[in-house]
């Protein structure tokens, strides 16, 4: 099974679809464990699916609607599969340095256990722009004391998106306050419910992840393809972002969930990929 990395810049707020409403809250959907707000791979293999256009069964499989029509026996497994998709870099509205975008090293960790980067995650404090002022973000004060210069930010960053030169100021911080922020942070509307009079009857508040924020998910081949057959679909689910601006998730209508996606895949990855493999099994 070979593994690889996408990576989504969201260009509009992102409603994923929560799985319960609480009060007049519609949330959207969180890790069990975490509480932190994902974007299930349901979600994206949907949205892939859709859009793929040649190979559609080949590459995902076919439907329960391929098996009620009678075109097919029996469900097939598809050549490639994807992954939940988790945050990485969370922007939040700062009075001092304009927009912050917030991470921790257990988000950081995840990214580089998927990208196998030789990178360690920095202190909690660790800020971009360095230690020389306060900064103040949202409801709280680090003081400058508190911060840390962190000179290899950049490192963290994934290539491949011009959208990424955006993100210059990064702050690390302890899993609890990074918990916390993204909380107080996510996007939220007010929407009216309208009686059968066409007459304001109730409100509810509605979530959605910021635009901004930087996700990723990994994705790969299944283990039932032959050795000759994952370069062709590797090489297929690259061709899928080609066109690389997507909408995801829910409220199409509304405008949400456009992002822009792309691969760490390339030929000379799975080359040595694959080569890193057969050394290991000759070991």
């Amino acid at each position: 099974m070979k593994m690889f990395n996408a990576y989504l810049y969201l260009l509009s707020p992102l409603h994923t679809g929560g799985t319960s409403q609480e009060g007049n809250l519609v949330g959207i959907a969180k890790e069990s464990h975490t509480d932190l707000p994902y974007l299930p791979s349901s979600t994206i293999r949907g949205r892939l699916r859709a859009d793929t256009k040649q190979n559609q069964k080949i590459l995902w499989g076919n439907t329960i609607e391929d098996i009620t029509s009678g075109s097919a026996e029996n469900l097939t497994q598809g050549a490639l599969w994807v992954g939940d998709g988790g945050i990485l870099y969370f922007p939040v509205s700062s009075l001092s340095h304009g927009v912050v975008w917030v991470t921790s090293p257990f988000l950081l960790r995840r990214w580089i256990r998927l990208t196998n980067h030789n990178l360690t995650p920095p202190e909690v404090g660790s800020f971009s722009g360095g230690n020389s002022d306060n900064l103040y973000l949202r409801d709280t004060i680090f003081k400058s004391n508190e911060l840390k210069a962190w000179d290899k930010w950049a490192d963290f960053i994934p290539q491949g998106s011009e959208e990424t030169k955006n993100i210059s100021q990064v702050l690390v911080l302890s899993e609890h306050d990074c918990k916390v922020l993204i909380e107080s942070s996510l996007w939220r509307q007010v929407r009216v419910n309208l009686n059968d009079k066409k007459e304001a009857d109730a409100f509810r508040y509605e979530e959605a992840i910021p635009p901004e924020t930087l996700m990723f998910f990994p994705w790969g081949t299944t283990t039932t393809l032959k050795a000759e057959e994952v370069k062709t679909a590797c090489n297929g689910f690259q061709n899928l972002l080609e066109d690389n601006i997507k909408q995801i998730g829910g409220q199409e209508s509304l405008g949400r969930g456009f992002v822009e996606i792309w691969t760490d895949y390339s030929e000379d990855k799975l080359i040595n990929t694959q080569n890193n493999q057969e050394e290991a099994a000759i070991c």
